[in-house]
């Protein structure tokens, strides 16, 4: 039985300009004094990694991988250019500041930077030796999820269409370089529950490079059975984001959340162990489906400091991770077997 890998720790949150968050050597070193063993790299912040020379040179990801202050690598993180593939018009102004000044009011030449930064992604991950790429689907059908008037026949089918066909040359170049693409399943985008992610996967033609990267506290805002996902997708899981979240409704709001900030939220996201997800139950599904991959802390809470999360996280994790049996756990009972004896048994 395979075990699960951790703690890793998805740095993007807590990088800033001063120390020890500044710099790629300053925050792995900083993340290892903690305890975690691995790290997840945002792949747009050019700060961290020159994607041009990871997506051509084995030698500069060699030399990438040693200034990691002996930390594995995870995965590269591509939810911003994964998400930018495919966005609605609706949404242009909001992402905008997210790509560079020449790309904005151009959702043409905006969507063409994403995949072309999605492919320098999948071949740089391909040089670091990694299996997976943690992503966003996009969104063009997100605006219509809780839709009045009904939206029109075939709308879905025709939005999940484009998805794919959006992603088709990406997917093909991610399975040609042995590299998933573990989707997350988040609320705002067109891939936000195990029913949509269906409809994609089909959508695709049940395209190979089509994967999971589980997080359970967007589960829990939606209030979903976040275990049972994994029994129903583990074969897709391909990464794991460790994450918590609280879903408490109130007479003024739900899952919809009142426009309300984060923190006056019903539905809001914390740091590991302060929420109700119940990661015990989780890294054991996990590990019966198979996943061995990382566990990677994401840290987002609008209560708790991000260095106390990142501290306490390290040692909830490597409180789950399990150590799989060696041997049966009732192989001290020695029960003879042959034909003759089953037959007595059986009376026959």
């Amino acid at each position: 039985m395979p075990q699960i890998k951790g703690p890793g720790l998805f740095i993007m949150q807590f990088l800033s300009d001063k120390p020890p968050f500044d710099t790629l050597e300053h925050v792995t070193a900083w993340a290892k004094s903690l305890g975690y063993t691995g790290v997840q790299i945002p792949a747009n912040n050019s700060k961290i990694i020159d994607l041009d020379k990871a997506s051509e040179s084995r030698d500069y990801c060699d030399e990438f991988r040693g200034r990691c202050s002996g930390l594995a690598i995870t995965e590269l993180a591509t939810h911003v250019p994964g998400h930018l593939v495919a966005v609605n018009p609706a949404y242009d102004l909001f992402w905008d500041s997210f790509v560079p000044p020449l790309l904005r009011k151009n959702p043409k030449a905006r969507a063409e930077w994403a995949v072309d930064t999605m492919k320098k992604a999948i071949k740089a991950s391909q040089n670091l030796g990694l299996s997976a790429t943690v992503t966003f689907t996009g969104t063009l059908l997100w605006h219509t999820v809780y839709p009045w008037p009904r939206r029109p026949a075939g709308l879905v089918d025709m939005g999940f269409q484009e998805l794919a066909k959006r992603w088709q040359p990406i997917l093909d170049l991610a399975q040609e370089c042995g590299v998933a693409l573990a989707y997350e399943v988040h609320p705002g985008e067109d891939v936000h529950d195990g029913a949509s992610f269906e409809r994609f996967l089909e959508a695709t033609g049940n395209h190979p490079a089509v994967a999971i990267n589980y997080d359970p506290s967007h589960f829990i805002l939606q209030c979903m059975d976040y275990v049972g996902f994994i029994e129903c997708y583990g074969k897709y899981i391909k990464a794991f984001h460790v994450k918590d979240a609280e879903y408490k409704p109130t007479a003024k709001a739900g899952v919809y959340g009142g426009y309300l900030n984060w923190e006056d939220r019903p539905g809001r996201f914390r740091s590991i162990g302060d929420g109700q997800v119940d990661f015990k139950q989780i890294f054991s599904k996990l590990t019966e489906v198979g996943y061995d991959s990382w566990a990677v802390l994401e840290w987002e809470c609008p209560i708790k400091d991000a260095a106390q999360g990142a501290k306490e996280g390290a040692e909830l994790i490597k409180a789950c991770l399990i150590d799989t049996p060696q041997r049966g756990w009732d192989e001290f009972i020695k029960v003879e077997a042959d034909a003759e004896t089953n037959r007595k048994i059986l009376g026959i």
